[in-house]
């Protein structure tokens, strides 16, 4: 139940943050014209690896504060410490108001009654792909950022600190690929930028694996600051790929859709298959294996996602069909309720 809570807020600020900048008005982007979340806010991606490394610099901590009884309460220490966060957090987010965006829609008696129920009609397609486009990024993460501590501590016999202090530099590292990643999607654009880390990151499970498996401090340190980089290429342009993928009405239900069924069905999971994989077979190759087999899921679907880059996504009709049919499901309710 704890894991479920955290997963839903999480989700909500993050989609309700990027939500906020790409539909922010010209003077809040620094003059540019059309929405782009991606090079206009990298200091909102740049947060995940922030927070990764407070997080495990807390754990590092307290692993050495409390030692031999580290399972049984230190990790529970940075848990509790987290409350000052959640206080910061909904301080700041009290002085935030709406987009100008879901004000016109506001003002224009557009905005959708069941807003899930119709993205779900209307943009099935969008909440599909972007779910598996997901995989690439989300299965990998946790790999290599859970699993890789029982791999490391059961198969390399490597210390805890070891590992801790190299996913701590991997989250600095992370801290400038992340922005970066963004900011060349929008040169290059959103997908070309997408697939090219997920092309990436199968190949790379096979590397890390290798170098993790000389079972040597310096080359199992490497790999795992090294392990974030094709992640990062993603994670970068991925809150924009997947928000341009749904209309204004719709963008947030079906973002958070998309984005969820993910992480349910790549994310979540992840940690016990590469586990299952590995008392199956004794073997990390299987393990990147399934992240060949994940990144290949995410370049099919990613190519029939729609590209929106440098495109004004402000309005329903930068969205075709979607929106007519959108559009159209509004107005009948509207007249529905016009003639009860």
């Amino acid at each position: 139940m704890r894991q479920i809570c955290m997963s839903g807020s999480m989700s909500g600020v993050w989609k309700r943050s990027h939500g906020r900048t790409s539909e922010a008005p010209p003077d809040e982007r620094g003059g540019n014209r059309y929405v782009r979340p991606t090079a206009t806010a990298p200091h909102l991606d740049s947060t995940g690896p922030a927070g990764l490394f407070l997080a495990n610099l807390a754990v590092l901590a307290f692993s050495a504060i409390s030692g031999d009884q580290f399972l049984d309460w230190g990790w529970r220490v940075p848990f509790w410490l987290s409350i000052v966060m959640v206080g910061i957090g909904f301080y700041i987010r009290l002085g935030i108001l709406e987009t100008p965006v879901f004000q016109r829609v506001v003002a224009e008696e557009r905005v959708a009654r069941a807003p899930v129920l119709e993205v779900i009609r209307r943009q099935p397609k969008e909440i599909i792909l972007t779910a598996l486009a997901r995989m690439a990024e989300q299965a990998p993460f946790y790999i290599f950022t859970a699993f890789v501590f029982t791999y490391g501590t059961t198969v390399l016999h490597s210390s805890r600190d070891l590992l801790l202090t190299a996913l701590l530099s991997a989250t600095i590292l992370s801290f400038v690929m992340v922005p970066l990643s963004g900011y060349l999607s929008d040169r290059i654009g959103r997908k070309r930028m997408y697939l090219i880390g997920a092309v990436t990151m199968g190949v790379w499970g096979f590397v890390y694996f290798a170098l993790l498996n000389t079972a040597l401090p310096g080359w199992i340190f490497l790999a795992i600051v090294l392990s974030l980089v094709p992640h990062d290429m993603m994670w970068g342009p991925q809150a924009a790929l997947i928000a341009e993928c749904f209309t204004p009405r719709l963008r947030y239900s079906g973002f958070s859709l998309g984005f969820h069924l993910s992480s349910i069905t790549a994310g979540g999971p992840a940690p016990l298959i590469a586990t299952a994989l590995l008392a199956v077979t004794g073997s990390g190759y299987v393990i990147a294996l399934y992240i060949l087999f994940c990144a290949v899921v995410s370049v099919a679907a990613t190519i029939f996602l729609p590209d929106h880059t440098n495109r004004d996504i402000s309005e329903e009709e930068a969205y075709g069909a979607a929106a007519d049919r959108a559009g159209e499901t509004q107005r009948l309710a509207q007249g529905g309720a016009s003639v009860g």
